[in-house]
């Protein structure tokens, strides 16, 4: 009876832990992108769904490492998930030579950081022809629905 109660116990706990990560995570996602206020319901939804994405326990991803702080997760977490929502980088084709896959990274880091510059000044952006809000559209149900 006592390993029964310490068990869920200790589930609790971890559950509650994780549920503060996600919200801490979360909040972090939020700050980094800066959008103006003009995109702030953007701002909300990508910070939603990149913290969806990137906080389950067991996802490998670089928001669950704590070799790094917070917001250098928060920045990887965002830049990966653009690289992999707003870019052909799932269907390139690059040539298995040394440091090839990084360059292509770094490039379209560059120019994932653009992107979000252009959102922190307020620049007017076309809805249709931003890979941005055309990824978030892709997605919105999920960051939409209730939660079960």
């Amino acid at each position: 009876e006592k390993y029964k109660n310490r068990r869920a116990s200790d589930s609790a706990r971890r559950n509650r832990k994780q549920d503060e990560y996600v919200e801490d995570f979360g909040d972090a996602v939020f700050q980094f992108l800066d959008f103006a206020p003009r995109y702030h319901s953007i701002a909300k939804k990508m910070a939603a769904v990149v913290t969806a994405h990137a906080t389950p326990v067991g996802s490998g991803t670089v928001a669950r490492t704590q070799r790094i702080p917070l917001e250098q997760r928060v920045e990887s977490a965002v830049i990966a998930w653009m690289r992999h929502q707003t870019t052909a980088y799932d269907h390139m084709k690059i040539p298995r030579v040394r440091g090839e896959r990084r360059e292509v990274r770094r490039i379209l880091a560059q120019q994932s950081r653009i992107l979000l510059d252009a959102y922190r000044r307020g620049i007017a952006t076309v809805a249709t022809e931003c890979p941005l809000q055309s990824a978030l559209g892709k997605i919105s149900d999920l960051v939409d629905a209730p939660r079960s």
